[in-house]
């Protein structure tokens, strides 16, 4: 930013709220894309604010290009892991062999420990479509209520797809405030795993004692799966810990023993975008060419899923955009003060700014991203513990969770898919979405205690 250059706080206050509220107001009202709506309102944001030229023009380019070099290689390493783990049958034969293990009775729980681990490497509307046939299979045959065992599913789901790397959610969260992945994998799972419990089979239950949900007679034809031709329980398990298992091995051996020759290994193939790129091709030839596809279908396959990336990356970027708008005109240190004399902890505000954007805009991806470039911007971000910004990455996730309605897209997928009309959606999914990221958040503020 240009030396000298002071720009005065109650102008920068002012420039940020209507910079905002074009932003909302062009995506709500005359539903221009997030990515052009995110960067207008930035713009706007460093014009309004009196910010030399010179110095838009670099916050847009370095909130791009920060943005994008940490979370480029990942979104599309992770987009191709989880197309080849579906089109394989990996995702049916975590399902299939949870709920076997667990039993009709405890079902719901297998649903949702498998909704959670499988939304990690694969998006949240391919996982729900591949695994809802099987909710409604088990609903069926126990003559019980679908959502006893779709909201479980979902759940899960839900959590793995806001609080868990490699999911994209998380990573841009993490990329933007610069934390280590492992310690945003180890929060994750905590207040993941907890939110599920609550949100999944303990309201599952209730939701499905309560709302009478029939299984869709289209859908349910498609109950069936044929065991042989899947893939091992534990050869998925074992690919999708690969990725885990190297970050949080890289994170712990960097405050064990930095400096031994094994943390330096560690540290390369704990690297992010190593350890997702040595998954992606294991799952290559253990799940693809080993379930009869060649090699040339797989990269059409892997190509393929590379399609919706884009937007992802977008939308993140441009957050990067405001983030930086929001940094050099000085706006970051306003907040950091205000934030400092309300005694608020930046868990606290992470949350809250993610769950406003969340309920105006219905994007979980903009709410994250909008939250993490506000929050990135304050003075003294740096500065602060890796797990205590994990849990301020946990906090972002879960308000950008909450109260999914009408303008969300998930909110009338799972309305059609189940079967429910909209009233009966938002007293299930969205107070279940609700507890998913209330419940996660608040897991996210008790160790946040503990990083201090």
């Amino acid at each position: 930013m240009t030396e000298g250059v002071v720009l005065n706080p109650t102008r920068l206050v002012i420039a940020a709220l209507i910079g905002l509220v074009i932003l909302l107001v062009l995506i709500i009202k005359f539903n221009i894309q997030a990515m052009i709506a995110i960067l207008v309102g930035a713009i706007c944001i460093g014009l309004i604010a009196g910010m030399p030229l010179g110095d838009i023009v670099t916050a847009v380019n370095d909130g791009i290009g920060n943005t994008l070099k940490g979370i480029a290689l990942l979104v599309g390493l992770g987009s191709m892991f989880g197309a080849i783990l579906e089109i394989s049958g990996g995702a049916q034969t975590l399902a299939v062999t949870m709920v076997n293990r667990f039993g009709d009775e405890k079902a719901a729980w297998a649903l949702g420990i498998t909704g959670l681990i499988i939304a990690m490497p694969v998006f949240f509307d391919a996982g729900l479509i591949i695994l809802i046939p099987l909710a409604f299979s088990l609903a069926k045959r126990t003559k019980r209520s679908s959502l006893f065992y779709a909201i479980p599913l979902l759940a899960g789901l839900a959590v793995g797809h806001a609080f868990i790397p490699p999911t994209p959610g998380p990573v841009l969260v993490a990329t933007m405030l610069n934390v280590d992945l492992g310690w945003v994998i180890l929060v994750g799972i905590f207040a993941g795993t907890v939110a599920m419990i609550v949100a999944g089979p303990l309201w599952g239950k209730f939701c499905g004692n309560k709302y009478m949900i029939p299984v869709p007679d289209s859908v349910a034809k498609q109950e069936d799966y044929d065991e042989s031709k899947l893939p091992s329980f534990g050869l998925i398990v074992g690919i999708i810990l690969i990725p885990l298992v190297l970050i949080v091995l890289d994170s712990i051996m960097g405050v064990l023993a930095p400096e031994s020759g094994f943390a330096k290994v560690v540290g390369f193939l704990g690297e992010p975008f190593v350890a997702l790129l040595i998954a992606t091709i294991v799952a290559m030839f253990a799940l693809g060419t080993k379930q009869g596809y060649s090699l040339k279908e797989l990269e059409k396959v892997m190509t393929k899923s590379l399609e919706p990336t884009g937007m992802i990356l977008l939308v993140t970027a441009s957050g990067g955009v405001l983030r930086y708008v929001l940094q050099y005109s000085g706006l970051g240190d306003v907040i950091g003060n205000a934030v400092s004399s309300m005694n608020l902890p930046i868990v606290v505000l992470a949350f809250l700014i993610a769950v406003l954007v969340r309920i105006s805009v219905g994007s979980a991806t903009v709410a994250m991203t909008m939250a993490a470039g506000i929050v990135a911007s304050l003075p003294g971000i740096a500065g602060l513990s890796p797990l205590y910004l994990a849990c301020v990455t946990a906090a972002v996730a879960g308000g950008a969770t909450v109260c999914s309605h009408f303008n969300d897209s998930g909110f009338w997928l799972v309305k059609s898919l189940v079967g429910m009309d909209e009233k009966t959606t938002l007293k299930t999914w969205t107070i279940m979405e609700t507890l998913v990221g209330g419940t996660g958040f608040l897991v996210a503020l008790l160790i946040s205690f503990i990083a201090g």
